[in-house]
Formats: C-alpha cells, sequence, structure tokens
C-alpha cells in the first residue's frame, strides 16, 4: 500500500484541470488569436469530462468565448505567461489529507520573468479548499513525474541544473525530492532533449508514467536527426531502469521535425494530457500523428483518445501537457 507521503500520478482521478488563458500582455500577442482558439479547444474538451479552472486576465471578456457550464470555472489574475504546469501547485497525499505544494518558479532557470506566476497559486488560494504550502525550492510541474507510489522521474540536465537551486548541491536536491514526495526512488535520465526546449530537458516532454509500472517515451529511429544519439542513450537508460524495476516500456515515435522562422520546434507525442475517462493527445500535422494516436488507443482501450492540435503551442516551445495542470480527486475547487 502506499506510504504516508506521495505524489499523487496524473493518471489518478482527479477533480479539475487548471489552465491559464492567453492574454494580449503574453509572449502569444503575436498570434493571440489561433492561441486561443487552440485554449478555447483544449477547454471545452476538457468540460466534456470534468471541471476545469480557467485563469483570466479579464474574466468577463473570456466567459464571452464559451457557453456556460456546469464544469467551466474562472478566477481572474493576471499572469507573465500561461505555463500552468510549471506554476501550478502539484498534489500530494500525507497522512490521508491532500496538500498543495507551491514550489517556487523562477522562469526555467531566470530566462523569462515569472514574478506574476510564481505568485500564482497564493493568489488564487482561495479557489482551493485544501491547504497550501509553499516551498523556497525551484520545482516545475513539467520536471517531475511519479508513479503514483514510490517513484520519482526527472531528468539531470533541469533538476540538477544551477540554474535553479545553485546553492544545493545533487545529494541534497535528492533527499529534498524524498522529503517533498514522500519517494524512495528518485530516478534521473541523463540523456534525452528536444530542439527548442526553454525548460533544461523537462521529463514531460521525454518520458511519463502512465501507470505504477509503465512509461511512455520518445523513440527517434531516424538516424539523420539531431536527437537521434542522445534518444538512443535514454531509451538505454529507460531499459536498465524497466529490468531494475521490473516496468513496461511503451515507444512514442517522434514527430518529423518541424520549424517557425527556420527554427526547429520542440514538437512531442509525450506531452500528453490525462483527463477522467480520457487522454487528450497532441497532434502536429505531420504524417506521425495517425501511429501516436493508435499506440494511445492500443494503451488505454477504455479511455477516450482524443487528439489536439498542438501546432501553435509548440511555436512558444511547449505543447499539450505544458499548458494545464491536473489536480487530484481529493482536492476541493471552491472558486
Amino acid at each position: 500500500m502506499f506510504s504516508h507521503k506521495r505524489l499523487i500520478a496524473e493518471f489518478e482521478e482527479q477533480s479539475f484541470t487548471q489552465i491559464i488563458f492567453p492574454h494580449p500582455k503574453s509572449d502569444w500577442k503575436f498570434y493571440l488569436d489561433a492561441a486561443q482558439k487552440c485554449f478555447i479547444e483544449i477547454i471545452n474538451t476538457i468540460i466534456k469530462f470534468q471541471k476545469c479552472l480557467v485563469i483570466c486576465y479579464d474574466v468577463e471578456a473570456v466567459k464571452t468565448r464559451f457557453k456556460t457550464d456546469p464544469n467551466l470555472f474562472f478566477v481572474a489574475y493576471t499572469t507573465d505567461d500561461t505555463w500552468a504546469r510549471d506554476c501550478s501547485a502539484l498534489c500530494i497525499e500525507e497522512q490521508q489529507q491532500t496538500k498543495l505544494l507551491d514550489f517556487t518558479f523562477n522562469g526555467w532557470g531566470n530566462k523569462f520573468r515569472a514574478d506574476k506566476d510564481n505568485k500564482l497559486s497564493l493568489a488564487i488560494q482561495k479557489c482551493y479548499k485544501n491547504p497550501l504550502i509553499s516551498l523556497d525550492f525551484v520545482l516545475e510541474g513539467g520536471a517531475v513525474e511519479s508513479n503514483g507510489v514510490d517513484t520519482i522521474l526527472t531528468t539531470a540536465a533541469c533538476m540538477l541544473n544551477p540554474n535553479r537551486n545553485p546553492k544545493i548541491n545533487t545529494i541534497t536536491i535528492t533527499q529534498k525530492l524524498k522529503e517533498y514526495f514522500g519517494a524512495q526512488h528518485i530516478l534521473y535520465l541523463n540523456h534525452g532533449y528536444l530542439a527548442g526546449d526553454d525548460t533544461d530537458s523537462h521529463i514531460d516532454t521525454l518520458a511519463r508514467f502512465i501507470s505504477k509500472d509503465t512509461i511512455m517515451y520518445v523513440k527517434c529511429e531516424d538516424s539523420s536527426d539531431e536527437h537521434y544519439h542522445q534518444m538512443l542513450l535514454m531509451e538505454d537508460e529507460l531499459r536498465m531502469i524497466a529490468k531494475e524495476k521490473n516496468l513496461t516500456l511503451i515507444a512514442l515515435p517522434m514527430p518529423d521535425a518541424i520549424y517557425y522562422k527556420q527554427e526547429r520546434l520542440p514538437a512531442t507525442y509525450a506531452n500528453f494530457l490525462f483527463i477522467n475517462g480520457a487522454v487528450l493527445v497532441p497532434i502536429y500535422n505531420v504524417k506521425q500523428d495517425q501511429s501516436a494516436l493508435e499506440i494511445f488507443q492500443q494503451t488505454f482501450p477504455t479511455k477516450e483518445i482524443i487528439g489536439i492540435d498542438s501546432s501553435v503551442l509548440i511555436r512558444q516551445h511547449g505543447s499539450l501537457h505544458c499548458v494545464t495542470m491536473n489536480f487530484a480527486a481529493a482536492v476541493t475547487l471552491v472558486c
């Protein structure tokens, strides 16, 4: 059975999804209409299955973009950007109580302004009935994957990067992760990356727990692709972990290279989103979309598999999972 404390897994039952609506002062301003239409599609898909909390710069203006729905909730707060995965609270279970951990967010190593994003959870804590605990430790939601029991999967490139917690060494960071999440095992991947990714290789772009003993990961089979060697090394690491921990691995294809203004964008099918009764899969209008959707359908035969065109999302170097945050079933939404 579970230990006294754990990071609740994303594949478990949820209460609601949190999302930040793009606004004119965010980096989406150059193609705001396309971005907002994508977010509207994501939100409208989510509320068919569960509640969704939309954080808005202007609640009344954003409300006009939606039909009234009992699963749709709004709260006013102006953010720097819209990457809810990385600046929202994480759900832990401790002594049969679900608590929210509010880590420090520094714009992925002080690359971008993040003061407003960092204050998000405290600013809207009225929306959560559960206790919110603020922590002086830099960590983004996209940087950690939980098996829901005792294991956290992450990447060394991000978690151990001196641009996150420069005064703490590797041993102490590992100890703190175990303490915060009640984990017995912290597994660091030392290989794997996506060109165009600003996060220093978030784990949610590369490999994800889909059950307590199964990991989905990105596999690159094109030997001419710049990712090929690193992804091969990552696959070797995952195979070693799987053998040691008795885990199953499921490979996802790597999409063909996608460019915007001559920059390669970080397209990945690993950035999918669990909701109750469905899995939302980012697609990019490339030939691998269909095979990726088929893999998800085979893997989750009892769930609805829904492709979401995430082409506009990757222009800002993130995807579907990055713009959303799931809150566990025991979290009460009171907005």
